[in-house]
């Protein structure tokens, strides 16, 4: 099984940017940690950050054209304000977990509207690093349940 964990635009600064409410992690270990975890799970795990939305798109489109079981995305900012990144979501079969470091609905009201989270199979906002486990335990529990349903 292989899962994409895609990030969005500036969490390539994560750990130097406004760590009293992103943190002081960095990506890179983000992903080294998940990758770590997945591997437990016997499940390949390809993480990509850009922070540009058409190379997002076309992550999540090549994402289903290539096998993958599903995705973890943080839109980041593009959460916000992409019907783009909405419209790629809803395009593929495979399931998306929405995740975000911090609480977006305890933020400023224009985060509070998330254009990803009505095609995601759920969001998961606020828990910082933690949250990224707990949308990679989510999204490995749904494939697995769907796909034995299936079979």
């Amino acid at each position: 099984m292989k899962i994409l964990l895609l990030n969005g635009p500036n969490l390539n600064r994560l750990g130097k940017r406004q760590p009293e409410i992103y943190g002081t992690d960095t990506l890179a270990s983000i992903e080294k940690h998940l990758i770590v975890l997945a591997e437990k799970y016997k499940i390949e795990l390809f993480a990509k950050q850009s922070n540009h939305e058409g190379a997002l798109v076309d992550a999540l489109h090549e994402a289903e054209d290539h096998d993958f079981a599903g995705v973890v995305f943080n839109p980041a900012a593009y959460t916000h304000t992409s019907i783009a990144l909405r419209d790629a979501v809803a395009s593929i079969s495979i399931p998306v977990v929405e995740i975000h470091l911090s609480n977006i609905h305890a933020r400023e009201s224009f985060r509070h509207q998330s254009m990803i989270a009505a095609e995601a199979i759920g969001q998961i906002a606020g828990f910082g690093v933690y949250g990224y486990e707990m949308a990679l335990n989510a999204l490995i529990k749904y494939v697995k349940e769907n796909d034995d349903e299936q079979n």
